[in-house]
């Protein structure tokens, strides 16, 4: 048996503490690349002792060779060494697997002490420590509340800072933000963040964002992250900005990133001043990725209204805060929680008869689950939920969206599917039509188009594989997704992977489904002649990035990973094409009072930039953009209540979405970010 010995000395007083500087999953002070640090209550046998710090294992890691590690110490040794410490077997990180469950579960169960044992003498297992300090520990609060209080810059005022050095932690933290806020971006203009002006008690007051750090680890090298990501120094949106997380990846089994979220760091590497194609190769490193983000939190409410009020009557639904008590910490609450297959994030499908929340009569069947006990789960699943729940103590605090449908009393189960229905009929009309709106792409992105005419034999195949149609979700024109070493086309030459298909032997290709247009390609293949019609799309690499392979990167070359049945072009691609091929649908808005819309835009007409398609670049959250769920980051927005954003600078977009008090209809372009 092994004694182990606390990593830190003297932790036990909060005095000296800050914000900034404490770990938000052990509680300790400790650089940020390095190991979280705990104060362990029992001996702790050798086989779950790390064979580099001679500490319990965090992370454990198991070598081809037999022997186990946490993950810091043996990716920071194999960083200097090619070989395993104690046998001094040829090694490299990736050889290497997490240890099984079995071994994860016992780490868990260490029993460890709360770091601030001075004010709080608890003692839990080890996987109890980071609920136990966000919900329980009263210095961990208290440090929480205060940094609250303390007036927090805006983005525009992050955005005119500038960086000069990083003499500790806490310049670090604000070097690393203002790094990508500091850059001009012509065009910038912030409705979310204006207060109305002909209001005299505003609802919100200042914009509340914080940069965090989030460690991801790959089980497997190529697993994906389940991040769909838009922007870029190449692009109007300038920073690296989370469009999309896809359902039961890694980020969303995480939990920590949302959409909206803005990429600063990856790994001490800036993504500041980097192209698209680049932070993409970044994103796509194997093993452990350390991402430094900056994440929206929405508005400081300026007046806090009791618990029982906390509601906002956005469309499509209001929402409540309900605090449920349990007699004792292991009582059930009673709530049968579900995801959809249609909508992210976790949902209440039966509150049991004689269960506790059944009995406050609160919250509702269909309500969507927000948060609990502070914990962001808009893009969570049922058994982090049910987790959360478990771990709390015998207060357990909802944050709810009710369906607007459902607010009224009395409806019966007949009523509530009717209901369910009508929220569902306007999809049919979200895609409503090509874009009639005629606008150049961003500046340094374009188009050509290409013609190919093959004399072949009639049994040949063109060697091509398709995908998109305008019935996939994102309603994208169908395009090639590989060209195939055996095909005619290959050998010419001309098509590439990527391109958009415009027609075959003069069939128009560019308003069908995919099956229409296999179907379509099939039976024109079978001629003895095929003219092919593409549209390529180009973006000019403005700085030359060798290290980077930027002009690889932007000509699509293959990844390792990628391949015919699940590749799909970067964000970026789709910028180029010209407007007829955009698919636009209307975004209704809806509010009450005289509160933001909710999102910012960069973009329109600059004298130094000329004319620049307006973007969304941030949605705040706890507002009508948000609560409505449809914009996206990274979405065009064409027309206001229909009449054209094009040739529009700031100062005339910015009155005339004020003038717009309780409904606004945007007409947007949305393209799929890129998959990491």
């Amino acid at each position: 048996m092994a004694t182990t010995e606390t990593k830190v000395a003297g932790s036990g007083s909060a005095a000296g503490l800050s914000w900034a500087r404490v770990c938000k999953e052990c509680g300790q002070q400790h650089e940020g690349p390095d190991s979280h640090l705990y104060e362990y209550q029992d001996e702790v046998d050798d086989e779950l002792v790390c064979h580099i710090c001679l500490q319990p294992l965090l992370r454990p890691m198991d070598t081809p060779c037999g022997h186990t590690y946490c993950f810091h110490c043996l990716s920071n040794f194999l960083k200097e060494q090619d070989f395993c410490p104690v046998d001094r077997q040829r090694l490299q990180l990736h050889q290497c697997r997490p240890s099984s469950l079995l071994v994860r579960n016992l780490l868990d169960k260490l029993t460890v002490m709360c770091p601030h044992n001075a004010e709080c003498q608890q003692q839990m297992q080890r996987c109890e420590l980071q609920p136990h300090l966000h919900n329980r520990c009263p210095v961990f609060r208290r440090l929480r509340e205060e940094a609250e209080k303390r007036k927090r810059p805006s983005w525009n005022e992050l955005k005119g800072r500038k960086g000069d050095g990083e003499t500790s932690e806490d310049a670090k933290h604000s070097a690393t933000q203002s790094r990508n806020h500091a850059r001009d971006q012509p065009g910038l203009i912030n409705p979310a963040y204006e207060e109305s002006e002909d209001d005299n008690t505003p609802l919100r007051s200042s914009l509340v964002a914080e940069a965090n750090v989030v460690e991801l680890f790959r089980d497997e090298p190529e697993e994906e992250l389940g991040l769909r990501i838009v922007g870029g120094k190449d692009t109007p949106l300038g920073n690296i900005v989370i469009q999309e997380i896809v359902r039961d990846s890694l980020a969303a089994r995480d939990g920590r990133l949302a959409p909206g979220d803005h990429i600063l760091e990856v790994n001490d590497v800036s993504l500041a001043l980097v192209p698209h194609a680049r932070a993409i190769t970044v994103l796509r490193q194997p093993a452990l990725l350390r991402l430094t983000v900056m994440q929206e939190k929405g508005f400081k409410l300026r007046d806090q209204r009791p618990h029982g009020n906390a509601t906002s009557n956005h469309n499509p639904g209001t929402v409540l805060q309900v605090t449920l008590m349990k007699s004792q910490r292991t009582e059930p609450l009673g709530i049968k929680l579900i995801r959809k297959s249609d909508e992210s994030g976790v949902f209440i499908l039966d509150l049991l008869s004689g269960g506790l929340a059944a009995k406050d009569g609160k919250l509702r069947n269909n309500d969507k689950v927000l948060a609990i006990n502070g914990h962001d789960l808009r893009h969570g699943t049922p058994e982090s939920a049910a987790q959360i729940i478990q771990g709390s103590e015998v207060r357990v605090n909802f944050v709810v969206m009710r369906p607007a449908e459902a607010q009224e009393e009395g409806g019966s189960s007949r009523d509530g599917q009717h209901s369910r229905a009508s929220r569902r009929a306007p999809e049919p009309q979200y895609f409503r039509r090509r874009s009639t709106y005629m606008k150049d792409p961003p500046g340094g992105f374009s188009s050509q188009e290409k013609t190919v005419s093959l004399k072949k034999e009639p049994r040949l195949s063109l060697g091509i594989t398709i995908a998109g149609g305008r019935d996939c979700r994102s309603r994208l024109p169908v395009y090639i997704t590989s060209v195939q070493p055996v095909g005619c086309l290959h050998r010419d030459g001309t098509i590439k992977r990527g391109d958009v298909l415009l027609s075959i032997n003069g069939v128009d290709l560019t308003q069908l489904t995919y099956n229409e247009a296999v179907s379509v390609l099939k039976a024109q293949t079978a001629q003895s002649q095929v003219v092919l019609r593409v549209i390529q799309t180009l973006s000019e690499d403005s700085e030359d990035d060798t290290e980077a392979g930027s002009k690889e990167e932007l000509d699509f070359m293959d990844d390792p990973r990628d391949d015919a049945l699940n590749w799909t072009p970067l964000w970026t691609r789709w910028l180029g094409l010209p407007s007829h091929m955009h698919w636009c649908r209307d975004v209704v808005l809806q509010k009450t009072n005289n509160e933001s819309w909710g999102f910012s835009i960069v973009g329109g007409y600059e004298e130094s930039h000329g004319q620049q398609p307006f973007f969304i670049k941030t949605i705040v959250p706890g507002t009508p953009a948000h609560f409505d769920g449809r914009l996206k980051c990274g979405d065009e927005i064409v027309a206001v209540n229909g009449a054209t954003t094009v040739g529009m600078n700031n100062s005339s977009l910015i009155p005339m979405l004020k003038l717009q008090k309780n409904k606004v209809t945007l007409t947007v372009v949305s393209w799929p970010g890129s998959l990491v």
